[in-house]
């Protein structure tokens, strides 16, 4: 179930999104550190959308239960996250727990999802 409140989610989100968008700029910081941050900041933020609405959830990685979670408690999400959020779930998994991740993330599709999802969130919470 849930652990933790739905501001703490989202700063922790916004941690995660400002680590994505510093991170492109510099070549020696690998696609999967970027991808994980992308998928940590989309997470967190669902998560915190959740938790702030009362809504119960796993604690999990898979960002594709995360929105379905979203659409069964009625909570709408922009496109691009209910569409394309998923992508970035293999870079959390594997890198957590001693896989290999995948090789290459679009930078700037992770940095998009990552940003969209921060303000999503935000709106939720009212600014």
């Amino acid at each position: 179930m849930s652990a933790g409140t739905g501001a703490g989610f989202l700063a922790r989100a916004r941690d995660d999104a400002a680590a994505v968008r510093a991170s492109l700029p510099i070549a020696d910081i690998t696609d999967a550190i970027v991808g994980f941050h992308a998928q940590q900041a989309v997470e967190k933020s669902i998560k915190a959308v959740l938790a702030a609405g009362g809504h119960a959830f796993p604690l999990t990685h898979d960002l594709e239960g995360l929105v379905e979670r979203c659409m069964q408690s009625g909570i709408m999400l922009p496109a691009d996250l209910e569409e394309s959020a998923g992508v970035l779930t293999p870079y959390a998994v594997r890198h957590r727990y001693g896989g290999e991740p995948p090789t290459h993330v679009d930078r700037d599709t992770a940095l998009r999802l990552a940003e969209s999802a921060v303000a999503w969130a935000e709106q939720a919470f009212g600014g």
